[in-house]
């Protein structure tokens, strides 16, 4: 990459037309084999390590993971008291106590849940509509999965009523005087299952999670006359964290009175509940391998001017500086963004495919989703190029340039994939640093109603995609002003 650069020279008054300029720096750029060398292999990088992360994990026979009916992946796991609503109905209860543990002693797990739930059946991920009282949120009536309505913070006596596939959720603080929470449609099927339920989802430990158990009392049950079966839904899905021991699911009742034990939860799948599964992002790590590239070759398209003295015949071919070195940006990163394109879109469903293949879990996104990552993907390395291309006019050297771009953008990306770092510092480091450009790399939805460590560690960014890729084109724009005034002052 040190062939010397053949100075573009202007014709007639010596002051070049832009599109003559843009023409120049591309003739510039595809005359040095070793930057068209280095582009490619920044394409190459992106797509041989989504290969490797690919083929790198074998987990076939690994259980099959909940899907929802939105076709998007679920936890559907809780100890569920149960028997036939087959016609329309309802049925009343109250929650009179729900007190939850972890190992290490008894806590408040926020949305530990007991409460009334109809559901299409006992399969995972079947249609259901629920509502309940939480460890800490209230309660909430939620339907398949996704959805979820907050009813009165101190209710305890809950009603859910079927009228065909309509079902409506009502809440109390007395059983007398009664509030709606909400009308919701779910497809039933002929066999739906009613009744009594309560789940634990794993409590949040710092970064990390730990399973939970919930024990409730139900009392005051009315709008039932049948025999009553205890079953612990999803016992045997990949999300199901398990009972902490010595605890089971289990059920009894005296009295009228049932008490009921049970983990896991009813929820969108979120990271912790699916830990050995991959993502996108996952996929694109060789990125980082890519950037190098893009910020050696971005680097050198300006300090080579300098370190063999043709930056003063290619300022005076074109005597207007912001205008050249705008010409520099808009070819670099052009290139680079076509190279970046080219990996990501081969990268993608080539990487995804090879990891089904092995039984590697992979979290699924709309069409319209992956396009935005191969897009966000390749706009991250463009916006890469013209920050190093600008530290490298300001620095003139491109050991500099390079080592500073690469701390810039690297360094807090993998400080903040320390599994020690506070998710504090974490998320402010992808809030303000260059680094916040992954964020474009980002499927994973946060749900208010699944606690989680939403923390970039867990594939979790602060900052939205085009957001995080903002913060990398500001840092990019700031330097490219910074270059252009030092352009104009020291080379004149």
């Amino acid at each position: 990459m040190t062939r010397s650069v053949t100075p573009y020279r202007s014709q007639g008054n010596g002051r070049a037309g832009f599109l003559e300029l843009l023409h120049a720096e591309w003739t510039k750029f595809r005359t040095v084999r070793g930057w068209l060398v280095g582009m490619a292999a920044a394409a190459l990088m992106v797509v041989l390590v989504a290969l490797l992360a690919g083929i790198s994990s074998d987990q076939r026979g690994a259980p099959a993971v909940p899907i929802g009916p939105g076709g998007q992946p679920v936890t559907d796991s809780f100890y569920f008291v149960h028997q036939p609503l087959t016609s329309d109905g309802s049925i009343t209860v109250a929650v009179a106590a729900l007190k939850s543990s972890v190992p290490q002693g008894p806590t408040v797990v926020p949305w530990a849940k007991a409460g009334l739930i109809v559901k299409q059946s006992l399969r995972e991920g079947s249609p259901y509509a629920a509502i309940m009282v939480t460890g800490s949120h209230g309660v909430r009536m939620q339907t398949n999965y996704l959805a979820d309505r907050p009813g009165p913070t101190a209710a305890k006596w809950l009603q859910l009523e079927r009228s065909g596939d309509a079902i409506t959720g009502y809440a109390s603080a007395d059983g007398i005087n009664w509030t709606k929470v909400g009308t919701v449609h779910v497809d039933l099927g002929p066999t739906p299952l009613a009744g009594l339920f309560v789940a634990s989802p794993q409590a949040v430990e710092g970064r990390g999670t730990t399973a939970s158990v919930s024990t409730a009392t139900f009392t005051d049950l009315q709008g039932t006359d049948r025999h009553w079966t205890g079953d612990q839904v999803g016992a045997g899905s990949p999300t199901f964290a398990g009972y902490p021991p010595p605890t089971a699911g289990s059920f009894t009742e005296s009295g009228g009175t049932f008490t009921i034990t049970g983990a896991g939860d009813i929820a969108p799948a979120a990271r912790y509940s699916l830990p050995t599964a991959g993502t996108l992002a996952n996929l694109l790590t060789g990125t980082f391998a890519a950037l190098i590239a893009v910020v050696v070759v971005a680097a050198l398209f300006i300090t080579t001017e300098y370190r063999n003295k043709l930056i003063h015949v290619t300022l005076t071919a074109g005597p207007r500086r912001p205008r050249v070195l705008l010409a520099k940006a808009i070819v670099l990163s052009a290139i680079t963004f076509v190279a970046g394109l080219a990996g990501a879109l081969v990268a993608i469903p080539l990487g995804a495919r090879l990891a089904r293949a092995n039984g590697v879990y992979i979290f699924p996104v709309h069409t319209s989703t992956e396009l935005r990552v191969a897009l966000g993907t390749a706009a991250l390395l463009a916006a890469a190029s013209i920050l190093a291309l600008s530290v490298g006019a300001i620095f003139r050297t491109s050991a500099g340039a390079v080592t500073t771009v690469i701390a810039a953008i690297v360094l807090p990306y993998l400080l903040v994939a320390n599994p020690f770092m506070p998710a504090g510092a974490a998320n402010w480091l992808t809030r303000v640093t260059p680094a916040a450009a992954f964020a474009v790399q980002q499927t994973l939805v946060q749900y208010p109603q699944v606690a989680n460590p939403y923390t970039p560690y867990n594939d979790y960014y602060p900052l939205a995609p085009l957001a995080g890729l903002a913060v990398l084109a500001g840092y990019a724009i700031a330097a490219l002003a910074v270059a252009t005034v030092l352009l104009q002052r020291r080379d004149a």
